[in-house]
């Protein structure tokens, strides 16, 4: 359906081209050392190598959710998605936050096997692969931080949390095949691997909470309602503020409604307008539905009766 069924003041779309470019060379270059990594990984029998591998493709599976999410994220709202696609960035980042730990968990039980086991390794293959992984990994993560600070985008700042691992993958690779090398202890390959899978499994749980809190629409960490209910009740002619809510769509893209009763002698629309006004400049809400209800007329059971003997206390002929 045509964009025209409805009208909406605030565009619910994302246009972020900076994060679009970043992803795409963050795709290509992954794609294309995850091949080299695997085959070293294989010819070297290093697990802390294979295990950056494994992160590797997830990475890979990661970016490509996250430019399907931003892609989507520019498509206009319709009859059916009134709200566009941008939920879409949020579920892509908890697939994305689930995969690491997953991911985490299978490095950790694949390094106990080893530390019980330990396997030969190709010393000099494994730690010219991890030099070129830490050398791709850092700029990578650096491309995608400099993205983050331009652009919030939950989508990557999951891929940032990937790289930052595979940054800590290849470093531990390095440190791991040094020592292998000095002390002839093949078991610091799977204690390094499990270290890293511990990182990975806390950036991991970080970005599930993060797009979890979302997903049940929970109220973000930089507001606080008590405090927004107190700013509307101050503008004129607010005599009750309830039923708020207040929630996420995405990253940066707020929503709130309420319910408030306000003085028969003001002009409701003034009213609307001014907490509108106040929610935009002080809070950086430019998503609110605000609805005028008079407690005669719109029932609210006890609250509402409570609020009227509460009216009529202080002027005695409230209606």
């Amino acid at each position: 359906m045509s964009i025209e069924y409805d009208f909406h003041h605030l565009h619910h779309v994302k246009e972020q081209s900076k994060s679009r470019k970043t992803l795409w060379i963050t795709l290509i270059l992954t794609a294309f050392f995850t091949i080299v990594e695997i085959i070293g990984g294989v010819l070297s029998n290093s697990l802390a190598l294979l295990s950056d591998s494994a992160h590797m493709i997830s990475d890979v599976i990661a970016l490509g959710l996250s430019m399907i999410a931003l892609q989507l994220a520019t498509r206009q709202p319709n009859a059916r998605f009134t709200f566009g696609f941008l939920r879409f960035e949020i579920i892509a980042s908890f697939l994305n936050g689930l995969a690491l730990c997953v991911i985490a968990l299978g490095i950790f039980i694949e390094g106990i096997q080893r530390m019980i086991n330990p396997q030969p390794i190709q010393l000099g293959l494994m730690l010219v692969i991890a030099s070129i992984g830490f050398v791709v990994n850092l700029v990578l993560t650096l491309v995608l931080h400099n993205s983050v600070k331009e652009e919030d985008n939950l989508n990557v700042k999951s891929a940032l949390w990937h790289f930052f691992g595979d940054l800590l993958s290849s470093a531990g690779v390095i440190i791991s095949s040094i020592a292998i090398y000095y002390s002839g202890y093949l078991w610091f390959d799977p204690l390094i691997s499990m270290v890293i899978g511990g990182i990975i499994f806390t950036g991991g749980a970080k970005i599930i909470k993060e797009s979890y809190l979302i997903l049940m629409e929970s109220v973000p960490d930089q507001f606080n309602l008590d405090d927004i209910r107190a700013a509307i009740s101050q503008v004129e002619g607010v005599e009750d503020v309830h039923e708020m809510h207040l929630w996420a769509v995405s990253t940066d893209h707020y929503s709130l409604t309420a319910h408030v009763f306000i003085s028969p002698n003001i002009q409701p629309f003034c009213v609307i307008l001014a907490i509108n006004e106040t929610l935009k400049n002080k809070y950086g809400i430019a998503h609110s539905t605000i609805q005028i209800e008079h407690a005669d007329i719109n029932p609210h059971g006890e609250y509402g009766k409570e609020f009227l003997r509460h009216q009529r206390q202080l002027n005695g002929n409230y209606r």
